[in-house]
């Protein structure tokens, strides 16, 4: 052989090494990620210990804290299950993809994340509680795998429908669609896939699995500093409804069990986090966790006796604001807590922005993905908020507001013409954090609350909410006229 020839050999004998070893860098680079998405039911957003809970201890939640990125302003467009389910698939108000209460099902040709990664080769399941269209258990579109059940389950022994065929499954609920979940990620597979994980935890009512029955019985709970805060300045539909089984003083809690009532709200949270562990485990054992977008989160906050409620549907802190916590080694080079707010119509697209998977359609939802990697330019500064009157509630009426950086503005358009029974409500939540104030008629207001309602109509009108058309209370709705906010 020359001198030519084998420098030429040589040359090409490297050369063709080095590509075969960058080949499997190179296809890791390439491989669109995985994705998990594990939502809770009323899970608060200080329900952790990295969200700084004051005794409850998460390890699991708090390691994906410690090695990803947790929002500490992640909110809900509309505090009820359905609904806010519906906008994390789909990326739009409920407004728009129509399901304002919890019993209609999410429409079978209205796109979603789910639906967007399966057109895009994704292998995808869906384990655990559905919560739309609660008459049904059957497989939904857009899932190669399904293990669901109607309504809102049962925390032990609950019949799922798996694939289209009824099996109950005997013990504790968080720890049999764990079990499920564990066991699909077990599989042998050459796609990507997508595995989407619905607990029941923390809905109510609560029962925690019996090693953690007594975990707080030493801890002393206290109703919260603003138990009592329902009096002036509140509007009388709140008042109402405290005396209802909404409220600490009504006759859920009049004979003072909220102790009991906290303890085991919190304790079904203990089990969750034994689940995030196994999940995560799972994917470290299959190889697949620094190549998945992990995302854990909850369909709405609970209060807890603030204002003198429970449940939620309000627009109060404790009722909207949620965990979201998120591990992607590929984008997020340093943990870090983000302090923008963000939304739950935001997961959709941010999810199919990652997987480079066809956006959503007209989504009013932003992608985080700049988020992650550090980036917050012309992100919001304000956002939209609707809830929409349920009959089975009667006490909680229509909601429309904004929530800026620093304030919060509530209006009732039900009601305007009411003002004791609905007066608006507006907050400086950088000076009053737990909404004791309300300084609608305070005059050292008076040039923000023109500023916030000019805001509502913005957000309303961007997002196509006008003309509000969606339900009023059937007892006052004669009562009502016309009004400019809707």
């Amino acid at each position: 052989m020359s001198q030519m020839n084998r420098r030429a050999f040589l040359r090409t004998t490297i050369a063709g090494g080095a590509s075969l070893a960058l080949a499997p860098a190179l296809a890791r680079r390439e491989r669109r990620p995985n994705v998990v998405f594990i939502l809770t039911d009323d899970q608060r957003w200080d329900g952790m210990s990295c969200a700084g809970h004051p005794f409850m201890k998460t390890p699991n939640m708090d390691r994906i804290a410690k090695e990803g990125v947790r929002f500490a302003n992640m909110f809900v467009t509309t505090s009820l299950c359905s609904p806010s389910r519906a906008s994390y698939l789909s990326g739009l108000y409920a407004h728009t993809h129509r399901i304002i209460n919890n019993f209609t099902d999410y429409p079978v040709d209205l796109p979603s994340y789910h639906r967007r990664l399966h057109e895009a080769g994704y292998e995808t399941a869906y384990i655990g509680k559905w919560h739309m269209g609660e008459q049904s258990d059957e497989p939904r579109p857009g899932f190669d795998y399904w293990a669901s059940h109607k309504g809102q389950g049962t925390y032990f022994d609950t019949t799922f429908n798996i694939n289209g065929k009824t099996e109950l499954l005997k013990g504790y609920y968080t720890h049999r669609v764990t079990e499920l979940a564990v066991d699909w990620l077990k599989k042998t597979r050459s796609r990507p896939f997508l595995l989407a994980l619905g607990h029941k935890a923390p809905h109510c009512p609560y029962e925690s699995e019996p090693k953690y029955a007594h975990v707080f019985d030493d801890i002393k709970i206290e109703k919260p500093p603003t138990a009592k805060d329902y009096g002036e300045g509140k509007p009388e539909w709140l008042r109402q409804r405290v005396r209802t089984w909404h409220g600490i003083d009504g006759p859920l809690f009049g004979a003072g069990d909220y102790g009991t009532f906290v303890r085991t709200f919190l304790a079904t949270q203990l089990s969750v986090d034994d689940s995030v562990g196994e999940i995560y485990e799972a994917l470290k054992r299959a190889r697949e966790l620094d190549n998945t977008l992990l995302l854990y989160a909850s369909d709405n906050g609970s209060m807890l006796g603030e204002h003198g409620a429970v449940d939620k549907r309000t627009m109060y802190e404790e009722s909207i604001r949620v965990p979201l916590l998120v591990r992607y080694p590929e984008f997020i080079k340093e943990p870090r807590v983000v302090k923008e707010m963000v939304l739950n119509i935001d997961v959709s697209p941010s999810i199919v922005d990652i997987c480079g998977a066809e956006p959503l359609p007209n989504a009013h939802g932003m992608s985080w993905k700049s988020l992650l990697q550090g980036e917050a330019h012309n992100w919001r500064k304000s956002w939209y908020y609707e809830y929409n009157y349920e009959k089975e509630f009667p006490y909680t009426p229509n909601v429309r507001g904004v929530r800026t950086d620093e304030w919060k503005y509530i209006h009732y358009p039900n009601g305007d013409d009411q003002p004791d029974r609905y007066i608006a409500e507006l907050y400086n939540l950088k000076e009053d954090p737990f909404e004791t104030r309300n300084l609608i008629a305070d005059p050292t207001a008076k040039e923000k609350l023109p500023e916030l309602r000019a805001d509502l109509r913005r957000l309303q009108e961007k997002t196509g909410a006008l003309p509000d058309a969606m339900p009023v209370n059937p007892e006052i709705k004669s009562e009502l006229p016309e009004q400019s906010i809707r």
